[in-house]
């Protein structure tokens, strides 16, 4: 039995984005319950202290800041005429557009994303997660594509993979 043509990661990245997200923002959500307060839990509700229409500015820039990145990298997929999904056979190598900064463009757009909506939830909590997020996106998700890419495109993606750093 061959191997799939995938890197075999293991959901996809805007769902583990997601999931640390909702995570964070409902541990905040209970911390501040008064029963919470009450048994010292309610640092968990912490926020940024920012008044709303500078969160909001904040949060906007950041959110349409990320979102901008990420259609900017996807477009370029799909011009090229492979998959942006991680677990659908990739057939060219990209390394011009985002890519000549970051290989993984796309996932620096989900970063900025979730920090810009953390803001806007007002969560601290939420904003911390995205660190366990990105080590397990960069674990599970792009170590995975990388030995997939090196062995799908060898020296090419290793001379891409020296030039390019893995996120700027």
């Amino acid at each position: 039995m061959s191997k799939p043509d995938t890197p075999g990661v293991i959901a996809p990245p805007p769902l583990i984005y997601l999931g640390f997200l909702l995570v964070g923002w409902g541990l905040a959500e209970l911390g501040g319950r008064p029963e919470a307060i009450e048994t010292g839990f309610g640092w968990l509700a912490a926020g940024f202290g920012l008044e709303m229409p500078v969160r909001r500015g904040v949060a906007l820039t950041l959110i349409v800041g990320g979102l901008v990145l990420d259609g900017w990298a996807a477009g370029l997929f799909r011009r090229r005429g492979t998959a942006v999904e991680p677990w659908k056979p990739s057939t060219v190598l990209i390394h011009d557009g985002p890519y000549r900064f970051s290989r993984n463009p796309i996932y620096l757009g989900f970063a900025i994303s979730y920090v810009g909506l953390a803001i806007a939830m007002d969560s601290a909590l939420a904003l911390f997660l995205l660190l366990p997020c990105l080590a397990v996106v960069d674990q599970f998700v792009i170590q995975r594509e990388e030995r997939y890419l090196a062995a799908k495109f060898g020296a090419d993606y290793d001379a891409y993979r020296g030039r390019v750093r893995r996120w700027l």
